[in-house]
């Protein structure tokens, strides 16, 4: 018995362990949202996130995500407004929609982990998402829009901004 989390609901599998969990999620949970493209992992168009990193679920078997988180694009935002879907929309995207699910996953998993990305950020984590209609200028506007939305609604950081500890006095206050 496999068990595992999908888009916060706990699940148990009893099947195959090596069946590609892209089969799982589409055939047995119904989450169309994840597209078969290649099968290989080379186009990204089955990205997923396990455990908050982008995977493609074409290439993990059952058995690797024991134990494991999964979100797929149903479970990236409730009423799809998390700040890529936002920013996809408001870029117009979207031209044929295949990839996209997988575009929006990589872009999620991205900004996650590098909230300010540059031009080569992007392009080094979005160049195993193939777009067929060659929207990529679209995306890479999306992506950035999108960016500047999480780090905008962001709490602020609380260290100094000079670098100096909190609390931490200057040779000058010290002095005194």
């Amino acid at each position: 018995m496999i068990r595992l989390k999908v888009n916060g609901a706990s699940r148990e599998f009893d099947g195959e362990p090596d069946m590609p969990l892209l089969w799982y999620l589409r055939d047995e949970l119904q989450l169309t949202g994840t597209k078969y493209g290649c099968g290989e992992g080379l186009c990204g168009a089955c990205t997923v996130h396990v455990n908050g990193s982008a995977a493609r679920s074409c290439q993990l078997p059952m058995q690797s995500v024991a134990g494991k988180t999964v979100v797929t694009i149903e479970g990236l935002s409730a009423k799809s407004d998390h700040p890529v879907q936002q920013a996809w929309r408001q870029a117009n995207v979207p031209q044929c929609g295949y990839c996209q699910s997988g575009q929006i996953m990589q872009a999620a998993a991205m900004i996650k982990q590098k909230p300010r990305p540059t031009d080569a950020d992007i392009d080094s984590a979005m160049k195993g998402n193939i777009c067929r209609c060659g929207t990529y200028q679209r995306i890479r506007e999306a992506i950035k829009m999108a960016a500047n939305k999480t780090t905008a609604s962001s709490p602020p950081s609380s260290k100094p901004a000079l670098g100096k500890p909190a609390g931490a006095k200057t040779t000058a206050e010290v002095k005194k």
